[in-house]
Protein backbone atom coordinates (compact mmCIF):
# COMPACT_ATOMS: atom_id res chain seq x y z
CA UNK A 1 0.00 0.00 0.00
CA UNK A 2 1.32 3.56 -0.62
CA UNK A 3 0.68 6.19 1.79
CA UNK A 4 -0.03 9.46 0.82
CA UNK A 5 3.36 11.95 1.52
CA UNK A 6 2.54 15.14 3.26
CA UNK A 7 5.27 17.88 3.28
CA UNK A 8 4.48 19.15 7.02
CA UNK A 9 6.84 21.98 7.57
CA UNK A 10 9.86 23.20 5.58
CA UNK A 11 13.08 25.81 6.22
CA UNK A 12 16.08 26.96 5.42
CA UNK A 13 18.78 29.89 6.20
CA UNK A 14 19.66 32.69 3.92
CA UNK A 15 22.54 31.44 2.10
CA UNK A 16 25.97 32.96 2.25
CA UNK A 17 29.26 33.31 0.96
CA UNK A 18 31.92 30.48 2.40
CA UNK A 19 33.97 33.48 3.83
CA UNK A 20 30.78 34.92 5.65
CA UNK A 21 29.26 31.10 6.89
CA UNK A 22 28.86 29.74 10.34
CA UNK A 23 29.92 25.68 10.62
CA UNK A 24 27.64 23.37 9.60
CA UNK A 25 27.08 22.51 13.12
CA UNK A 26 25.23 25.56 13.52
CA UNK A 27 23.56 25.95 10.24
CA UNK A 28 22.02 22.44 10.41
CA UNK A 29 20.46 22.63 13.05
CA UNK A 30 19.14 25.98 12.67
CA UNK A 31 17.42 24.79 9.61
CA UNK A 32 16.19 22.08 11.49
CA UNK A 33 14.56 23.92 14.12
CA UNK A 34 12.76 26.08 11.70
CA UNK A 35 10.85 23.17 9.84
CA UNK A 36 9.99 21.63 12.98
CA UNK A 37 8.33 24.82 14.23
CA UNK A 38 6.82 24.55 11.10
CA UNK A 39 5.63 21.30 10.99
CA UNK A 40 4.49 21.91 14.56
CA UNK A 41 6.37 18.44 15.39
CA UNK A 42 8.99 18.34 17.76
CA UNK A 43 12.51 16.51 17.47
CA UNK A 44 11.89 12.98 19.50
CA UNK A 45 8.72 12.45 16.72
CA UNK A 46 10.66 12.14 13.95
CA UNK A 47 10.88 8.09 13.32
CA UNK A 48 13.71 8.78 10.48
CA UNK A 49 16.56 11.37 10.06
CA UNK A 50 17.88 11.55 6.06
CA UNK A 51 21.21 13.86 6.52
CA UNK A 52 22.70 15.48 2.79
CA UNK A 53 25.88 16.52 2.49
CA UNK A 54 28.69 16.32 0.09
CA UNK A 55 31.81 18.06 1.58
CA UNK A 56 32.40 16.42 4.85
CA UNK A 57 33.27 13.02 7.54
CA UNK A 58 30.94 10.53 7.72
CA UNK A 59 28.65 10.84 10.19
CA UNK A 60 28.29 14.45 9.91
CA UNK A 61 24.58 13.96 9.55
CA UNK A 62 24.19 12.30 13.27
CA UNK A 63 27.02 15.59 14.31
CA UNK A 64 24.18 18.08 13.26
CA UNK A 65 20.90 16.45 14.55
CA UNK A 66 22.51 15.57 18.03
CA UNK A 67 22.84 19.66 18.17
CA UNK A 68 18.63 18.68 18.12
CA UNK A 69 18.11 15.82 19.88
CA UNK A 70 19.59 12.80 20.81
CA UNK A 71 16.31 10.24 20.64
CA UNK A 72 18.15 6.85 18.55
CA UNK A 73 16.43 6.87 15.90
CA UNK A 74 18.04 6.03 12.46
CA UNK A 75 19.82 8.76 10.92
CA UNK A 76 21.72 7.79 7.09
CA UNK A 77 23.66 10.25 5.64
CA UNK A 78 23.20 11.07 2.25
CA UNK A 79 25.99 12.19 -0.52
CA UNK A 80 24.71 12.43 -4.42
CA UNK A 81 26.39 15.25 -5.54
CA UNK A 82 24.60 17.82 -6.12
CA UNK A 83 21.08 15.91 -5.93
CA UNK A 84 22.08 15.10 -2.17
CA UNK A 85 19.24 17.61 -0.30
CA UNK A 86 16.55 15.60 -3.19
CA UNK A 87 17.95 12.33 -2.61
CA UNK A 88 17.55 12.90 1.42
CA UNK A 89 14.27 13.72 0.45
CA UNK A 90 13.32 11.05 -1.93
CA UNK A 91 14.50 8.21 0.84
CA UNK A 92 12.32 10.06 3.28
CA UNK A 93 9.39 10.37 1.41
CA UNK A 94 9.95 6.66 0.33
CA UNK A 95 9.63 5.26 3.56
CA UNK A 96 6.61 7.12 4.48
CA UNK A 97 4.97 6.19 1.44
CA UNK A 98 5.61 2.82 1.91
CA UNK A 99 4.26 2.37 5.06
CA UNK A 100 7.55 1.84 7.25
CA UNK A 101 7.17 5.14 9.35
CA UNK A 102 4.80 7.94 9.52
CA UNK A 103 7.28 11.11 10.12
CA UNK A 104 10.50 11.64 8.82
CA UNK A 105 13.17 14.30 8.80
CA UNK A 106 15.05 15.49 5.74
CA UNK A 107 18.16 18.27 5.91
CA UNK A 108 21.21 19.20 4.05
CA UNK A 109 23.77 21.37 4.38
CA UNK A 110 26.71 22.66 3.00
CA UNK A 111 30.20 24.36 4.32
CA UNK A 112 32.04 24.80 1.28
CA UNK A 113 35.48 26.41 -0.03
CA UNK A 114 35.63 29.49 -2.38
CA UNK A 115 36.47 28.20 -6.14
CA UNK A 116 35.32 25.81 -8.35
CA UNK A 117 34.58 22.38 -7.42
CA UNK A 118 36.88 19.29 -7.21
CA UNK A 119 37.65 16.00 -5.87
CA UNK A 120 39.24 16.15 -2.44
CA UNK A 121 41.24 12.87 -3.04
CA UNK A 122 43.86 12.85 -5.27
CA UNK A 123 44.84 9.53 -4.43
CA UNK A 124 42.04 7.04 -5.95
CA UNK A 125 40.05 7.10 -9.48
CA UNK A 126 37.72 10.15 -9.70
CA UNK A 127 34.20 9.81 -9.80
CA UNK A 128 33.71 11.73 -12.39
CA UNK A 129 36.80 10.86 -14.72
CA UNK A 130 34.86 9.63 -17.53
CA UNK A 131 32.69 12.53 -17.81
CA UNK A 132 35.61 14.65 -17.81
CA UNK A 133 37.68 12.27 -20.23
CA UNK A 134 34.63 12.67 -22.46
CA UNK A 135 34.43 16.23 -22.44
CA UNK A 136 38.21 16.64 -22.84
CA UNK A 137 37.59 14.58 -26.35
CA UNK A 138 34.50 16.71 -27.47
CA UNK A 139 35.44 20.45 -26.13
CA UNK A 140 39.56 20.01 -25.58
CA UNK A 141 40.04 22.66 -22.58
CA UNK A 142 42.79 20.96 -20.66
CA UNK A 143 42.85 24.30 -17.84
CA UNK A 144 39.36 24.75 -17.40
CA UNK A 145 37.58 23.35 -14.00
CA UNK A 146 34.74 20.44 -14.79
CA UNK A 147 32.21 21.64 -13.61
CA UNK A 148 31.89 25.28 -16.15
CA UNK A 149 33.75 22.96 -18.39
CA UNK A 150 30.88 20.24 -19.21
CA UNK A 151 27.85 22.51 -18.15
CA UNK A 152 29.53 25.60 -20.50
CA UNK A 153 30.12 23.05 -23.21
CA UNK A 154 26.22 21.46 -23.52
CA UNK A 155 25.30 25.25 -24.11
CA UNK A 156 28.27 25.55 -27.02
CA UNK A 157 27.11 22.57 -28.62
CA UNK A 158 22.81 23.55 -28.26
CA UNK A 159 23.90 27.03 -29.83
CA UNK A 160 25.79 25.13 -32.53
CA UNK A 161 23.06 22.72 -33.41
CA UNK A 162 20.25 25.43 -33.14
CA UNK A 163 21.81 28.65 -33.76
CA UNK A 164 20.88 30.38 -31.09
CA UNK A 165 22.59 33.73 -29.66
CA UNK A 166 24.44 33.74 -26.79
CA UNK A 167 22.68 36.45 -24.95
CA UNK A 168 20.00 34.25 -24.39
CA UNK A 169 21.67 32.52 -22.07
CA UNK A 170 22.57 35.63 -20.32
CA UNK A 171 18.94 36.43 -20.62
CA UNK A 172 18.09 33.33 -17.84
CA UNK A 173 21.00 35.45 -15.78
CA UNK A 174 19.05 38.35 -15.93
CA UNK A 175 15.47 36.37 -14.84
CA UNK A 176 17.67 34.98 -12.17
CA UNK A 177 18.45 38.29 -10.57
CA UNK A 178 15.07 39.53 -11.02
CA UNK A 179 13.56 36.74 -8.83
CA UNK A 180 15.86 36.65 -6.57
CA UNK A 181 15.98 40.66 -5.33
CA UNK A 182 12.97 39.76 -3.50
CA UNK A 183 14.34 36.96 -1.62
CA UNK A 184 15.65 37.64 1.73
CA UNK A 185 17.33 34.31 1.87
CA UNK A 186 18.98 34.92 -1.17
CA UNK A 187 22.94 35.83 -1.80
CA UNK A 188 23.23 37.65 -5.00
CA UNK A 189 20.39 40.16 -5.29
CA UNK A 190 21.26 43.27 -7.72
CA UNK A 191 19.68 43.78 -10.95
CA UNK A 192 22.13 42.88 -14.03
CA UNK A 193 21.23 43.33 -17.37
CA UNK A 194 21.88 40.80 -20.37
CA UNK A 195 24.71 43.87 -21.47
CA UNK A 196 26.02 44.08 -17.80
CA UNK A 197 25.72 40.24 -18.02
CA UNK A 198 27.74 39.80 -21.24
CA UNK A 199 30.22 42.30 -20.27
CA UNK A 200 31.12 39.93 -17.07
CA UNK A 201 35.01 37.69 -17.40
CA UNK A 202 33.92 34.35 -20.01
CA UNK A 203 34.32 31.44 -18.33
CA UNK A 204 33.91 28.65 -21.20
CA UNK A 205 31.82 28.67 -24.14
CA UNK A 206 28.63 30.71 -24.03
CA UNK A 207 29.17 31.12 -19.79
CA UNK A 208 30.33 34.65 -18.46
CA UNK A 209 30.94 34.80 -14.70
CA UNK A 210 27.27 35.59 -13.84
CA UNK A 211 26.22 32.72 -15.28
CA UNK A 212 27.60 30.06 -13.01
CA UNK A 213 26.40 29.28 -9.99
CA UNK A 214 28.72 30.73 -7.03
CA UNK A 215 30.15 28.69 -3.85
CA UNK A 216 27.69 28.74 -1.38
CA UNK A 217 27.31 27.72 2.52
CA UNK A 218 23.81 26.96 4.03
CA UNK A 219 21.07 24.60 4.90
CA UNK A 220 17.50 23.87 4.23
CA UNK A 221 15.37 21.33 5.83
CA UNK A 222 11.92 19.13 5.21
CA UNK A 223 9.85 17.38 7.39
CA UNK A 224 7.78 14.88 6.24
CA UNK A 225 3.88 13.20 7.48
CA UNK A 226 1.87 10.47 6.23
CA UNK A 227 -1.95 12.04 5.87
CA UNK A 228 -2.71 9.45 8.71
CA UNK A 229 -0.20 10.88 11.24
CA UNK A 230 -1.13 14.27 9.99
CA UNK A 231 -4.55 13.85 10.86
CA UNK A 232 -3.66 12.26 14.35
CA UNK A 233 -2.03 14.72 15.17
CA UNK A 234 -3.47 18.01 13.97
CA UNK A 235 -0.49 18.91 11.65
CA UNK A 236 -1.33 21.08 8.20
CA UNK A 237 -1.97 18.46 5.46
CA UNK A 238 -2.92 21.08 3.00
CA UNK A 239 0.77 20.30 0.46
CA UNK A 240 1.62 16.86 -0.68
CA UNK A 241 3.93 15.22 -2.87
CA UNK A 242 1.92 13.90 -5.66
CA UNK A 243 4.62 11.95 -7.61
CA UNK A 244 8.52 11.68 -7.43
CA UNK A 245 11.35 9.87 -9.42
CA UNK A 246 14.93 9.56 -9.37
CA UNK A 247 16.62 8.33 -12.27
CA UNK A 248 20.48 7.64 -13.14
CA UNK A 249 22.70 7.26 -15.84
CA UNK A 250 21.87 5.33 -19.23
CA UNK A 251 24.37 4.84 -21.80
CA UNK A 252 23.33 7.47 -23.98
CA UNK A 253 25.53 9.55 -21.38
CA UNK A 254 28.82 8.23 -23.02
CA UNK A 255 27.59 6.81 -26.13
CA UNK A 256 25.71 10.00 -27.63
CA UNK A 257 29.24 11.65 -28.26
CA UNK A 258 27.38 14.92 -26.53
CA UNK A 259 28.12 16.89 -24.04
CA UNK A 260 23.87 17.21 -23.46
CA UNK A 261 23.10 13.76 -22.72
CA UNK A 262 26.43 13.66 -20.95
CA UNK A 263 25.03 16.74 -18.25
CA UNK A 264 21.91 14.70 -17.76
CA UNK A 265 19.36 15.37 -20.21
CA UNK A 266 18.53 11.92 -20.55
CA UNK A 267 18.07 11.56 -17.06
CA UNK A 268 15.77 14.44 -16.31
CA UNK A 269 13.59 13.75 -18.98
CA UNK A 270 13.23 10.36 -18.19
CA UNK A 271 12.18 11.52 -14.39
CA UNK A 272 10.11 14.27 -15.48
CA UNK A 273 8.14 11.49 -17.73
CA UNK A 274 7.95 9.13 -14.85
CA UNK A 275 6.18 11.81 -12.59
CA UNK A 276 3.68 13.08 -15.01
CA UNK A 277 2.32 10.09 -15.60
CA UNK A 278 2.25 9.31 -11.62
CA UNK A 279 0.18 12.11 -11.30
CA UNK A 280 -1.61 11.79 -14.72
CA UNK A 281 -0.63 15.50 -15.73
CA UNK A 282 1.73 16.92 -18.50
CA UNK A 283 4.11 19.39 -18.22
CA UNK A 284 1.69 22.37 -19.34
CA UNK A 285 0.24 21.99 -16.07
CA UNK A 286 3.00 23.27 -14.34
CA UNK A 287 2.36 26.81 -12.35
CA UNK A 288 5.60 26.86 -10.49
CA UNK A 289 9.36 25.14 -11.09
CA UNK A 290 12.76 25.51 -9.61
CA UNK A 291 14.79 23.55 -11.75
CA UNK A 292 18.84 22.89 -11.64
CA UNK A 293 20.51 26.14 -12.96
CA UNK A 294 23.99 25.68 -11.60
CA UNK A 295 24.94 27.25 -15.26
CA UNK A 296 22.46 29.19 -17.47
CA UNK A 297 22.70 26.52 -20.13
CA UNK A 298 21.80 23.96 -17.91
CA UNK A 299 18.11 25.85 -17.12
CA UNK A 300 17.70 26.15 -20.99
CA UNK A 301 18.73 22.65 -22.03
CA UNK A 302 16.36 21.58 -18.64
CA UNK A 303 13.40 23.76 -20.01
CA UNK A 304 12.93 21.34 -22.78
CA UNK A 305 14.33 17.87 -20.87
CA UNK A 306 11.41 18.75 -18.86
CA UNK A 307 8.94 19.44 -21.87
CA UNK A 308 7.76 22.83 -20.48
CA UNK A 309 9.23 23.65 -24.57
CA UNK A 310 10.36 21.57 -27.79
CA UNK A 311 13.80 20.59 -28.27
CA UNK A 312 15.35 23.19 -30.48
CA UNK A 313 12.48 26.17 -29.30
CA UNK A 314 14.28 27.08 -25.52
CA UNK A 315 15.28 30.43 -27.29
CA UNK A 316 11.83 31.60 -27.80
CA UNK A 317 10.76 30.27 -24.79
CA UNK A 318 12.89 32.74 -23.10
CA UNK A 319 12.39 35.59 -25.09
CA UNK A 320 8.75 35.80 -25.14
CA UNK A 321 9.01 35.57 -21.35
CA UNK A 322 7.10 32.09 -20.85
CA UNK A 323 10.07 31.48 -17.96
CA UNK A 324 9.09 33.73 -15.53
CA UNK A 325 5.97 35.82 -14.02
CA UNK A 326 2.92 36.01 -16.99
CA UNK A 327 4.54 33.12 -19.06
CA UNK A 328 3.95 29.96 -19.03
CA UNK A 329 5.82 28.65 -15.77
CA UNK A 330 7.65 30.69 -13.70
CA UNK A 331 10.59 29.26 -13.45
CA UNK A 332 13.50 29.47 -10.15
CA UNK A 333 10.93 32.48 -8.47
CA UNK A 334 13.82 32.11 -5.74
CA UNK A 335 16.47 33.11 -7.81
CA UNK A 336 17.32 29.84 -8.08
CA UNK A 337 20.82 28.27 -7.99
CA UNK A 338 22.63 31.70 -9.88
CA UNK A 339 21.19 34.17 -7.52
CA UNK A 340 19.45 32.12 -4.35
CA UNK A 341 22.93 30.27 -4.47
CA UNK A 342 24.18 26.70 -4.43
CA UNK A 343 25.29 24.93 -1.35
CA UNK A 344 25.60 21.08 -2.45
CA UNK A 345 23.75 19.09 0.13
CA UNK A 346 21.00 21.74 0.79
CA UNK A 347 20.11 22.97 -2.84
CA UNK A 348 17.70 20.15 -3.17
CA UNK A 349 15.68 20.97 0.39
CA UNK A 350 15.80 24.43 -0.34
CA UNK A 351 14.28 24.08 -3.66
CA UNK A 352 11.14 21.93 -1.41
CA UNK A 353 11.18 24.89 0.76
CA UNK A 354 10.34 27.57 -2.14
CA UNK A 355 7.85 25.45 -3.91
CA UNK A 356 5.86 24.50 -0.65
CA UNK A 357 5.76 28.36 0.25
CA UNK A 358 4.75 29.07 -3.00
CA UNK A 359 1.42 26.70 -2.94
CA UNK A 360 1.09 28.08 0.77
CA UNK A 361 0.85 31.52 -1.17
CA UNK A 362 3.09 32.94 1.94
CA UNK A 363 5.92 33.88 -0.81
CA UNK A 364 4.88 37.62 -0.84
CA UNK A 365 6.26 39.62 -3.86
CA UNK A 366 7.45 36.83 -5.30
CA UNK A 367 4.62 34.79 -5.09
CA UNK A 368 2.80 32.60 -8.57
CA UNK A 369 -0.72 33.55 -8.98
CA UNK A 370 -2.66 30.76 -8.33
CA UNK A 371 -0.13 28.15 -8.04
CA UNK A 372 -1.40 24.71 -7.76
CA UNK A 373 1.38 22.63 -9.06
CA UNK A 374 5.28 23.05 -8.41
CA UNK A 375 8.01 20.77 -9.89
CA UNK A 376 11.19 19.74 -8.52
CA UNK A 377 13.94 19.04 -10.71
CA UNK A 378 17.27 18.80 -9.08
CA UNK A 379 20.32 17.21 -10.48
CA UNK A 380 23.71 16.02 -9.86
CA UNK A 381 26.70 14.54 -12.23
CA UNK A 382 27.95 11.05 -11.51
CA UNK A 383 25.10 10.83 -11.65
CA UNK A 384 21.63 11.64 -10.19
CA UNK A 385 18.41 13.27 -11.02
CA UNK A 386 15.55 13.84 -8.96
CA UNK A 387 12.25 15.46 -9.91
CA UNK A 388 9.13 15.71 -7.50
CA UNK A 389 6.21 17.41 -8.03
CA UNK A 390 3.91 19.13 -4.99
CA UNK A 391 0.21 20.13 -4.89
CA UNK A 392 -2.81 20.96 -3.00
CA UNK A 393 -3.62 17.40 -1.00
Amino acid sequence: MSQKVIVAGVGMIPFVKPSAAEPYTVMGPRAIRIALEDAGVSYPQIQQVYAGYVYGDSTCGQRVAYEVGMSGVPVINVNNNCSTGSTALFLARQAIASGAIDCALAFGFEQMLPGALGSMYKDRPDPLDKWNEQSQRLQPAPQMPPAPHMFGGAGVEYQQKYGIRSETFAKISEKARKHAQHNDKAIFRELLTVEQIMATPTIYGVLTRVQCGPPTCGAAAAVLVSERYAKQHGLRSDIAILGQAMTTDTASTFEAGSMIKAVGYDMSRAAAQQVYAQAGIGADDIDVCELHDCFTANELVTYEALGFTPEGTAEKFIWDGDNTYGGKVVTNPSGGLLSKGHPLGATGLAQCTELVEQLRGRSGVRQVEGARLALQHNIGIGGACVVTLYGKA
